[in-house]
């Protein structure tokens, strides 16, 4: 997309709020020595307190050291997926500090730091269910095999893919949505993965239920931001008769107090919605590569205490009892041919079948056996995690889909196989405060690099018009509600195309016009974002699982 200020004279309103929103201060245009030291600071502490987390839950846990190689492997994947979240930064984080930059209401770098803070609050207070939204949409067999060669040629494929896809498009100043990137990347790498199946095994390939409910939200995500930033424009316009509040920035003198007020408490719920929602998304693909890396320390949440061994070891009967009434008589099987079963009747959706539940049910008993017999799930000993882990992942995964698949139990069940999952969840779906910690850390860094073009996009190339502070109020706060509540239900969205949706939705109800070339751009990114996203990420996977695995 070409630049809209290089189109237009340089006396022009675009050109000269272009310049004002490109400085990082009082009429500067390059970064201060603070913020360079700042961002060296920061990058140095994220990188050093990951390190001693990683060290240090390895070390209380008794896990064995890694062999040289599987330790290299393990740092490169790590990096690669905190560089994702250092991207994101550059594209959903600088959204949220837009209209706060852009209107003077902070400055550059305060604003960063602000948003930041929040981001980072966000990410610690977050439930972890959008991180492992994620994770279910990848084929089942590299979930459970995430240490081999097959499931590092999939973190790399796929993150990989959507850093590039990122970069290319901020390079010309295009809000495109990471979430869109990554989620096309994963959908890439499943179809890759069941291309490579030999045909005589069952095909593992992409989630597609659970793809599905994610590009819904994904889809349905900006047409709210767009109808509900507008609709409250209108209302706020009624409601609101302060005419300063419909002005726009006029050159870089700051708004009025109220007004910076309401506009950093808007940026302040963006952040840390988009911290809550976004910043999970690179969570799960690190506990992803922990437990493959190290199973020992990760596979299994250590920190559940052994006071809640009884409730799970009888939630594990129960459960299995409920499967063995749906088996209609099948035999009993054991809890070695049952893992198989189970694993193929989810690659092949045949769960809601009597052989499936008595492998259930056996798998179920195997696991409280399991519990029982070492006392706790933290006394798993190292050799038995990885086992005890897949299974109570398979067993979890089945308890989902079956009602998708047309299993019908009465209320009681539901309920019981709810808890039951719920459990199971609890036990295998957990993150390190570390690793909160430094995603929060990547995306904040990613912000302070990449905030600029972003901010110009925002403010000048979606209207007709410059923004004024009641729409970006109007746009911020319908992103951080939306983005809030879609966290709520574990959907992944996207923040750059709710907060670009809403700041469009504001002009359209304000009567101010929309650019086309703006409009189309943005739509073609996100058209794009699927297919080329998926393309890279399946040629990736495939040159990987070819020339090095």
């Amino acid at each position: 997309m070409s630049d809209v200020a290089a189109r237009v004279a340089p006396s022009s309103p675009f050109a000269s709020r272009a310049r004002d929103a490109g400085r990082t201060g009082r009429g500067r245009n390059r970064p201060s020595v603070a913020g360079t030291l700042l961002f060296v600071l920061m990058l140095a502490g994220g990188l050093g307190y990951a390190t001693w987390g990683l060290v240090s839950d390895m070390h209380e846990t008794g896990a064995p050291p890694l062999a040289i190689g599987t330790l290299v492997m393990l740092g490169l994947a790590l990096l690669i997926a905190l560089g994702f979240e250092f991207v994101n930064g550059f594209h959903d984080t600088a959204n949220a500090v837009a209209t706060v930059i852009y209107t003077h209401s902070l400055r550059p770098m305060v604003a960063v730091v602000w948003s930041g803070c929040f981001n980072f609050l966000g990410v610690l207070l977050s439930t972890g269910a959008v991180a492992y939204s994620i994770i279910t949409l990848l084929p089942i067999d590299l979930i459970l095999s995430a240490g081999s060669q097959g499931g590092y040629a999939m973190i790399f494929a796929l993150l990989l893919a959507a850093i590039i896809w990122n970069l290319l498009t901020w390079a010309v100043g295009i809000p495109n949505s990471s979430s869109h990137a990554l989620i096309g990347s994963i959908l890439g790498v499943g179809l890759a993965n069941q291309l490579l199946t030999p045909r005589d095994q069952p095909q593992s390939g992409v989630q597609w239920d659970q793809a599905l409910k994610v590009l819904e939200s994904l889809l349905f995500s900006p047409i709210v931001g767009f109808l509900a930033a507008g609709g409250l424009l209108l209302l706020a316009k009624t409601l609101v008769r302060r005419p300063e509040l419909w002005r726009a920035p006029e050159g870089d003198r700051p708004p009025p107090l109220w007004i910076r007020a309401l506009l950093i408490l808007t940026c302040t719920g963006v952040s840390f919605s988009h911290g809550g929602n976004d910043g999970q998304k690179g969570m799960g693909l690190i506990m992803l590569i922990l437990i493959g890396a190290a199973p020992t320390a990760f596979a299994l949440n250590r920190a559940i205490p052994d006071s809640a061994t009884p409730a799970f070891i009888q939630s594990t009967h129960e459960a299995s009892a409920i499967f063995a009434l749906h088996a209609d008589g099948t035999p009993a099987i054991s809890a070695a041919r049952a893992r198989g079963i189970v694993d193929r009747a989810i690659k092949e959706k045949r769960l809601d079948q009597p052989a499936s539940y008595a492998a259930l049910s056996s798998l179920s008993d195997d696991i409280g056996r399991q519990i029982q017999s070492y006392g706790a799930i933290r006394r798993v000993p190292a050799e038995a995690v990885s086992n005890v882990r897949n299974d109570m992942y398979l067993a979890a995964e089945a308890v989902r889909l079956l009602p998708r698949e047309g299993a019908h139990f009465t209320a009681g069940e539901s309920d019981t196989l709810k808890r039951y999952a719920g459990q199971l969840n609890h036990g295998t779906r957990f993150i390190p405060v570390w690793v909160k910690v430094s995603v929060a850390i990547a995306l904040g860094l990613g912000t302070m690099v990449g905030w600029k073009r972003i901010v110009v996009t925002v403010g000048e190339r979606i209207g007709k018009t410059h923004l004024t502070y009641g729409q970006g109020a109007s746009a911020e706060l319908v992103a951080a509600a939306t983005i809030g509540l879609a966290e709520l239900y574990g959907l992944p969205v996207s923040t750059t195309h709710i907060l670009s949706s809403g700041v469009a939705g504001t002009m359209a109800a304000n009567g101010s016009g929309l650019q086309r070339r703006t409009l189309r751009n943005l739509a073609l990114a996100w058209i794009l974002t699927l297919p080329v996203a998926i393309t890279l990420a399946g040629l990736l996977y495939w040159l990987l699982h070819a020339l090095f695995f």
